[in-house]
């Protein structure tokens, strides 16, 4: 099992967590969430992929400047 975690932050943030059994699965999740994190426009737009029980396999995130 596997967990896929993606962090929007804004003024606030806000999260979404999808659990898979299969690690390619997740994997795929995982990067579909970075493919659309690189164009948002969300301030910081990041993935997160655990293990059932909590360690840390990987992340990535970006960094959007927003305009005033």
């Amino acid at each position: 099992m596997y967990i896929v975690i993606e962090l929007q932050t804004n003024e606030t943030t806000a999260n979404i967590v999808n659990v898979y059994t299969d690690r390619e699965v997740a994997e795929q999740r995982y990067h579909n969430i970075l493919a659309a994190a690189a164009v948002s426009n969300i301030r910081i737009h990041s993935a997160i992929m655990l293990s059932p029980e909590g360690y840390y396999i990987k992340s990535e995130h970006y960094t959007h400047q927003m305009e005033n």
